[in-house]
């Protein structure tokens, strides 16, 4: 017997390490992204009176107008890095030295990319000045900020090669807490530079600065984590491969952005940027909720997309009425409490003359609500595969939410483009429910009775929340966090006992329970 065989009395005794499930991983991923994003929501929600202080309502309008702007270029670069994530999720049992070429092909696409993302980049910088209509002794400096901007840009798409590896090989978790620190230095750094004078320019240095951070970071986790990572010269029809399934992302994120991103931008041109401020500031907490259920509701699709694989139809649609009605409370739940307390809070924020009215905060959280909902069955036509329907359907989208924003904004301002969008978005609404009953073999996922109950309720709630939040006032911080805790207990609790089927609510209640027991699920 050798010594290696011996079995001591402590090792008989200590419990072998069980693996972590597939449900562990994707809880620790969930985990690390909603702490991201609550650290960038805090960042956000301290150094953003700063930035409107030190720079002024129209210039803080115009950074807000570049960054939506800079957004469009994400589609330029082909979008390797997703189908990379998604290649090396599939294919996570392949030998070390495909993947890598995978990885190799992700890099010879970006730079198949680099003349369209360079011209492109010139042009927004000469662009930008006439886009957000700064005078003259700006105008430098915007170009200047501009390019700043699309020098993080190149950086966070060379960053997102190994965040894809990590994330494709379920190990995105092993961020956490990087991010949020990274979020921090930013807000501090961000900070600094604009309180010390160095003003928009400042603020697009600290913006690079961090992604350039972001990126070392991350390929250093890779290294540490990611045994196989490294790049190899990539065949032909691999290159291929990457590059077919990145026309149709790249396709698809472009429209997103048009979707997502044209509403600050057509503000701005046709109005000015100094009510981008007040229309930003307004949306700041509506926004940062739907974020939320972004990621919640993301958490989810793996394991419906594996429903739908099996062929477990029934099962599938069951789950999506779940998560509709999860959805449903959590948007109405949310949009009545913003209704309620969001005069309150951009009072006690940045001044009560940066808000922008009831009307416009009821319209804000209509498109929010709509856009929870439209989000949710994406991800369930995603989750069977079928992302070119999808890509249909929000082009037509953003064809009319574009027009209609450009008509509607030149005759009512502010209050017209928020109905262009909730206008436009109604396409994506009426459609994707159908694609995903088609998806879903058609079975059914809620009786109509029960979504007319649904809709009665929530509007009750909303058109209250309207009329009691004029009235409210939060002479302290201590006085509205405390404010926004008791209605959202309140709401959430009649909202969940007067709007879902009894058998609706049961599942609901059934499913929040089985998030306590550890070690459920696969």
């Amino acid at each position: 017997m050798t010594p290696e065989t011996v079995a001591t009395p402590a090792a008989a005794a200590r419990p072998t390490p069980r693996p972590r499930t597939l449900t562990g991983h994707a809880t620790l991923n969930a985990l690390a992204s909603l702490l991201d994003y609550a650290a960038r929501g805090v960042v956000n929600l301290v150094i953003t009176p700063v930035l409107v202080t030190s720079l002024g309502r129209s210039l803080y309008g115009v950074w807000e107008m570049l960054n939506r702007l800079i957004g469009y270029m994400a589609a330029t670069d082909g979008r390797p890095t997703e189908a990379l994530r998604l290649v090396v999720a599939n294919q996570q049992t392949a030998d070390d030295a495909t993947k890598r070429r995978y990885v190799g092909a992700t890099l010879k696409v970006w730079l198949y990319a680099m003349p369209l993302i360079v011209l492109v980049g010139l042009g927004m910088v000469w662009l930008a000045p006439i886009l957000t209509k700064v005078p003259a002794a700006q105008r430098e400096t915007v170009q200047i900020v501009t390019a700043l901007l699309i020098g993080g840009f190149l950086a966070t798409t060379l960053a997102s090669v190994p965040e894809s590896v990590l994330r494709g090989m379920n190990l995105g978790y092993k961020r956490m807490g990087l991010q949020t620190g990274l979020s921090v230095l930013y807000g501090v750094l961000a900070v600094a530079m604009v309180t010390s004078g160095l003003g928009l320019a400042g603020l697009g240095g600290a913006f690079l600065i961090r992604t350039a951070l972001t990126g070392l970071c991350f390929w250093l986790l890779a290294r540490v984590y990611v045994a196989w990572f490294g790049v190899e010269r990539p065949a032909k029809s691999e290159v291929k491969a990457l590059l077919s399934m990145s026309v149709w992302l790249a396709l698809g994120d472009a429209i997103a952005k048009l979707l997502l991103a044209s509403d600050v931008l057509i503000l701005g041109v046709i109005v000015s940027p100094a009510v981008v401020t007040t229309y930003m500031l307004t949306s700041f907490a509506a926004r940062t909720a739907l974020g939320i259920h972004v990621y919640t509701a993301g958490a989810a699709m793996p394991g419906l997309g594996a429903l739908i694989g099996r062929g477990e139809l029934p099962r599938a649609a069951a789950a999506r009425a779940e998560l509709l009605t999860l959805t449903w409370l959590f948007a109405i739940t949310v949009g009545t409490v913003v209704l309620t307390w969001n005069r309150a809070f951009i009072g006690l924020w940045v001044g009560p003359e940066h808000y922008a009215g009831q009307w416009i905060d009821l319209l804000v959280v209509l498109a929010t609500v709509q856009s929870a909902f439209i989000r949710t069955d994406s991800y369930i036509i995603d989750a069977a595969l079928q992302p070119r329907a999808r890509t249909t359907v929000g082009a037509a989208a953003a064809a009319i939410t574009i027009a209609a924003g450009i008509v509607l904004t030149h005759l009512w301002g502010l209050p017209g483009l928020c109905i262009s969008i909730i206008t436009g978005r109604a396409v994506q609404s009426i459609a994707y429910p159908v694609l995903a009953h088609k998806h879903l073999g058609r079975a059914r996922t809620m009786r109509l009775v029960d979504g007319i109950r649904l809709g009665i309720v929530g509007v009750g709630l909303l058109t209250g929340a309207v009329l009691l939040g004029q009235g409210i006032a939060a002479p302290t911080w201590l006085h509205f966090f405390a404010g926004v805790v008791a209605t959202a207990v309140v709401i959430g609790a009649v909202a969940l006992f007067a709007g879902p089927s009894t058998t609706a609510r049961r599942a609901v209640l059934r499913r929040l329970a089985s998030l306590r027991r550890p070690g459920s699920g696969a």
